[in-house]
């Protein structure tokens, strides 16, 4: 067992236990001794393999359970969803003493964490993710939020969760493109802070490589965190390749997973970052080695027109100005601010390699 302690507006733990699904309604009952019921917001396709099981602990741990079951993907982290949750915790009768449990990936974790936040003015949560995208990045950091047809996560709020349980030995049973989806994050928390990630990623990786790269991401994630919570500086490295990532999810109608998306913004930034002199000529061809070894796309069907357009609704950007992540060499990167009017030359130099 690892534990990551975070210390944010509010400090909790990440654990990172193989096989603690099947403990954690006791570890979520040492912490909330009071707590009555729990809302166990789950999707459709983790329903099936986790969630009676899930239930069933915290059940045992003396908790009255109530499961709810949303439709799975991106396109349905919308405020149809996040309302229709809000009305089924009132419905249970759900109080500030009692817990939303949050078992899934992002979108379930974004939605349970949205609806916390707001649910009462804000009650506790607890995020289990069930995907390697999940446990190294959206599960950590307090980042809630659904989407609007104007763009990704349009709306949402800073909450951070009560504790974290990422087990590895729910990867084992991951489709192989929730896997792959889930790299692309891994490669970015590499690219921008840890060449040793990188490295690691060259070689066929054992499960205990996996759960010490998980732990690896979770703690730079939390250091950042720790330092800019509220994502006004340090933290906005952690969007690198997201605003060209973003946009692209939008124009495909969030048929394109969101690490499909972010490996490709990482490469459209790094190849138009070597076109503006940030980072050496050799950059992109070592990005694009890494992404194709975990089969994660390289090439776009979109224009950057088209692109540009999407991206203008992107949250990064603050009046007529916008801020994009640079690679400044492999485990290295800053922060780049330009004109929004400047972007979509930033990205025509990022799509003609």
């Amino acid at each position: 067992m690892n534990t990551i302690a975070v210390n944010a507006s509010k400090s909790y733990d990440v654990i990172i236990e193989s096989g603690g699904c099947a403990r954690i309604g006791k570890k979520v009952r040492a912490l909330f001794p009071a707590a009555k019921k729990i809302a166990l917001v789950t999707d459709e396709n983790v329903y099936k393999h986790y969630a009676p099981a899930v239930a069933n602990a915290f059940n045992d741990a003396g908790f009255d359970g109530h499961i709810i079951v949303g439709a799975p993907g991106e396109a349905s982290k919308n405020g149809e969803s996040y309302f229709g949750l809000l009305e089924k915790l009132a419905k249970y009768q759900l109080t500030r003493a009692d817990l939303i449990v949050a078992l899934g990936g992002g979108v379930v974790g974004d939605l349970a964490g949205f609806a916390a936040a707001t649910y009462l003015r804000g009650i506790n949560f607890i995020q289990i993710p069930t995907t390697l995208l999940a446990m190294v990045d959206s599960s950590v950091g307090g980042k809630t939020g659904i989407n609007l047809s104007a763009g990704k996560n349009l709306a949402g709020a800073f909450w951070q969760p009560s504790l974290v349980l990422c087990d590895p030995a729910i990867l084992k049973t991951l489709p192989d493109q929730i896997f792959r989806d889930g790299m692309a994050e891994v490669i970015k928390y590499g690219m921008i802070r840890d060449f040793e990630i990188l490295k690691k990623l060259e070689y066929n990786l054992t499960g205990g490589d996996l759960e010490a790269i998980i732990a690896k991401c979770i703690a730079i994630k939390r250091d950042i965190v720790e330092k800019d919570e509220r994502d006004t500086g340090e933290r906005m490295l952690l969007n690198f390749g997201h605003t060209v990532g973003h946009a692209l999810e939008k124009l495909s109608n969030y048929t394109l997973s969101h690490g499909f998306g972010v490996g490709l913004g990482m490469m459209i930034d790094t190849c138009a970052a070597v076109k503006k002199g940030h980072c050496p000529p050799d950059l992109p061809k070592m990005l694009g080695k890494l992404l194709s070894r975990y089969q994660l796309p390289v090439a776009i069907d979109y224009s950057p027109q088209e692109i540009y357009k999407a991206a203008l609704g992107d949250k990064k950007r603050a009046g007529d100005s916008i801020t994009i992540v640079v690679p400044t060499a492999l485990g290295k990167s800053e922060l780049l601010t330009m004109p929004t009017a400047e972007l979509l030359g930033w990205i025509e130099g990022g799509v003609a390699r």
